[in-house]
């Protein structure tokens, strides 16, 4: 359009997408993955084995929804985001370390550590 240009207030404003986004990403969706296999192979099934496998994950949706999604409802400071975070991510490193799978406990608790880390930094400098 002729009129516009990238100084001016109706440009959009750009969206960097970083690898550790995906990386984050990445570790979220494994993240509510592992709850639920968690929840249906680590109990007798079909009580509470459903019940922990369908609860499990939306209750860590819905924490990283309400404190630490990037449109997050409650604008809370970032320990509070690690927190959940913390919560959230050696749940499921804990999860998979129940269900017998030490190694990728350990990968998973490794990448979500150096991740959070990277993110947190970016996070205190930006604001």
């Amino acid at each position: 359009m002729p009129g516009k240009t990238p100084d001016s207030p109706q440009a959009a404003p750009s969206m960097t997408i970083r690898v550790n986004d995906v990386v984050r990403f990445v570790l979220e969706i494994a993240a509510f993955v592992i709850l639920a296999l968690w929840g249906f192979f680590a109990f007798p099934l079909p009580w509470p084995g459903i019940l922990i496998g369908i609860g499990a994950p939306v209750f860590a949706i819905l924490l990283w929804a309400l404190f630490r999604s990037p449109k997050a409802v409650f604008a809370v400071d970032p320990f509070v985001k690690a927190l959940v975070e913390i919560a959230i991510f050696s749940s499921a490193a804990l999860g998979l370390w129940q269900l017998g799978q030490p190694i990728l406990a350990a990968v998973f608790a490794l990448v979500a550590a150096v991740s959070g880390v990277l993110n947190g930094r970016r996070e205190i400098t930006e604001s």
